[in-house]
């Protein structure tokens, strides 16, 4: 028999720091990228930036796994998170050979979806309680 375990609201959970480190991580290498075209440092630090990007990737598939495994809930942000880790794969391949025209709306992309992540494990993302506050 499953034991299923519920969060407390605005509980500082694994899962949501790993969230908010990798959303953290991939707006520094927006910013890395455009020193890039203004700095010499630009690249050192944008290269040091997908390093700690792939890590924090890394860090939200082992946050999703540890949040799943106790409470036997749903495995979707396990599917997310390690469908986001090959997003970076494909992101670190694609910034080694030099292919802005894909790297870059990839990073968008990336950004965006780190955002509503993020955004769906902060306290009162359900839909529900958004239609609670409204009425």
């Amino acid at each position: 028999m499953a034991v299923q375990t519920t969060t407390a609201p605005g509980r500082i959970t694994f899962l949501r720091v790993a969230i908010a480190a990798q959303t953290s991580a991939i707006l520094f290498q927006a910013v890395t990228a455009g020193l890039l075209l203004s700095s010499s440092h630009g690249e050192v630090l944008h290269s040091v930036g997908a390093r700690v990007m792939y890590g924090a990737s890394m860090l939200y598939v082992l946050a999703a796994i540890l949040a799943w495994r106790p409470g036997g809930g749903s495995p979707r942000p396990v599917l997310h998170a390690v469908c986001f880790l090959a997003l970076a794969s494909v992101q670190v391949v694609l910034g080694v050979a030099h292919k802005p025209a894909f790297h870059v709306p990839l990073g968008v992309l990336m950004f965006s979806l780190s955002v509503l992540a993020l955004r769906r494990a902060l306290p009162g993302a359900s839909g529900t309680d958004r239609l609670r506050r409204t009425l």
